[in-house]
């Protein structure tokens, strides 16, 4: 069976959010955020002590962003991706990449420096630099969201989508909800009505509970 490794709300939400959507059988393995300092036995497993880790017999992956892929071609018949041939390929792997090489690594930044460190390693101004960078980077989005679209590719919902609608997630998580342009608020809205969505949220919330952990957002 897939076995992921899971922080509540982390970008192996990502992961989380595709295995829900391909409906596939996996097991959830809730970790404390960051597991690097309070689960050292991870390490073991991935001693970059980052997460994701999905692991599928002898296929190991921590990339948030590559896993929905690797799902969807191995495991889902190509459902929620994009292939060579097609032509919203290359937009596809660009939208795939953007959420999180793009967006998701500024919100990392300003999480550190904002609520990770300790008091007195806190560093407001970079923290805030790195949340008006986040939000500039909406703007190709926004600008492809703004004739009311429901998703990145005209073909219909993707890993693409999944990629960047974590990062809106995260967003809002982090307290930028009032901040976040309109067509991209919008389309977040819509994409969390999704039944994928709502089961990875009730997954998450299960295992948390029984976990017994806190999580931080």
């Amino acid at each position: 069976m897939l076995q992921l490794w899971h922080c509540n709300d982390a970008r192996s939400f990502r992961a989380l959010w595709s295995l829900e959507e391909l409906r596939l059988p996996y097991a959830l393995k809730m970790l404390p955020f960051p597991p690097r300092m309070f689960e050292k036995s991870y390490l073991a497993e991935n001693p970059l002590g980052t997460i994701p880790l999905l692991i599928d017999g002898a296929t190991r992956m921590t990339e948030s962003a590559a896993i929905p892929h690797y799902l969807s071609c191995v495991h889902g018949d190509g459902s929620l991706a994009r292939m060579p041939g097609d032509a919203e390929y290359g937009d596809y792997l660009n939208w795939l990449h953007h959420g999180e090489a793009t967006l998701t690594f500024p919100q990392t930044i300003f999480l550190r420096y904002a609520m990770l460190e300790p008091e007195e390693r806190r560093q407001p101004e970079v923290a805030a630099d790195y949340r008006k960078w986040f939000l500039a980077r909406l703007r190709l989005a926004e600008s492809i969201l703004s004739d009311g679209r429901e998703t990145l590719l005209p073909g219909g919902f993707s890993n693409a989508d999944i990629s960047v609608g974590y990062a809106l997630q995260l967003a809002i998580g982090l307290g930028m909800r009032d901040d976040l342009p309109p067509a991209c608020l919008a389309y977040f809205n819509g994409l969390k009505t999704r039944d994928g969505y709502q089961r990875a949220r009730a997954a998450q919330r299960t295992a948390q509970d029984e976990a017994g952990l806190t999580p931080i957002l």
